[in-house]
């Protein structure tokens, strides 16, 4: 699915920040994930960055030209109608003191090599004989730690995985550069997901995961990794992030659909992976309505700008904003 970036000594990222009660603009915390009382990154990390003011990036109609805005948005969770699981990224929400295992990765120079708390009661994208990416996302609720792996089974009581990240939730420390990820950007799913405690709060308050098809060899920070067909710059590479314009009207949507049209306008998408155009992804929830969905899928993509968030970078390493 994704070819091998430049390798690095295996290193787990350090912690370098803190989330604190209170962002440095005055603004709420961001809302923790449900379950967890851990927030997805500090208040200062790029996935809770308020991009509204960033100006458009030079190659936004380049990009938006290879992007197929012909088409609709395409809530990639949701409601299966009895096909198999819902739709989504489940996460899945454990104690500290959960059994650790081993995982044996292919991509094992580029996957942090520790164990993972993975069990019976791991919930993987698809079901455990899916044919799709089946990703699995942990909480260590007790110590606010992320675990994602990609392409995750299981046979005879033993783990494997296509690849594997950790992070600390209090932390904007990135991963290193040319590191993939359990996405092929080398960034965490979590923070990317839409969530129904959210949606149903009216207070969605960071980026969206999206994907689209054809892709540059090329990632903007923070991504880490690429795993495009493309070596133009022309194409949009791994980590653009992408506005929708202020103007788009919500009326005739539903209140949830006005919340994540709000989050679209605030904080923006970020392509994450490559996959089917203008997917944007959410958790695996029963939840969902379907008036949401249906009105999520009338979002054109014609109603987006790349932004430029060259201007949010304080470090290389980090993830923290300006």
């Amino acid at each position: 699915m994704r070819p091998l970036g430049v390798l690095t000594p295996l290193v787990l990222a350090a912690s370098l920040l803190t989330s604190s009660a209170v962002a440095s603009d005055g603004s709420p915390p961001a809302r923790p994930v449900a379950g967890t009382g851990c927030q997805a990154f500090p208040d200062d990390n790029y996935w809770h960055a308020d991009i509204r003011d960033l100006p458009v990036h030079p190659r936004s109609r380049q990009w938006l030209s290879h992007m197929s805005t012909d088409r609709d948005l395409h809530p990639d969770f949701g409601p299966s109608y009895g096909a198999g699981p819902d739709y989504g990224i489940p996460v899945t929400v454990v104690g500290h003191g959960h059994k650790r295992v081993r995982v044996r990765f292919d991509y094992a120079a580029e996957s942090d090599r520790v164990r993972y708390p993975l069990g019976r009661d791991s919930r993987i994208e698809g079901g455990r004989n899916s044919p799709g990416d089946k990703h699995a996302v942990v909480v260590d609720r007790g110590a606010c730690r992320l675990y994602e792996t990609w392409n995750t089974r299981v046979h005879d009581g033993h783990w494997r995985a296509g690849s594997g990240a950790v992070w600390s939730l209090t932390s904007d420390a990135l991963r290193p550069d040319g590191w993939t990820s359990a996405d092929a950007a080398g960034l965490p799913i979590l923070p990317g997901l839409l969530r129904w405690n959210e949606v149903k709060a009216r207070d969605v308050d960071h980026a969206i995961r999206f994907t689209t098809d054809v892709t540059s060899r090329h990632h903007l920070w923070p991504a880490r990794h690429d795993a495009g067909s493309r070596d133009s710059l022309a194409y949009p590479p791994m980590g653009a992030r992408f506005r929708l314009k202020a103007g788009f009207p919500t009326r005739g949507f539903s209140a949830g659909a006005k919340a994540v049209i709000r989050a679209m306008k605030t904080y923006g998408l970020v392509l994450a992976d490559n996959g089917s155009p203008w997917f944007f992804q959410g958790e695996q929830n029963p939840h969902w309505p379907d008036r949401l969905i249906a009105d999520l899928k009338r979002i054109p993509a014609s109603a987006f700008v790349a932004v430029d968030t060259s201007g949010l970078k304080v470090s290389d390493d980090s993830a923290r904003v300006r």
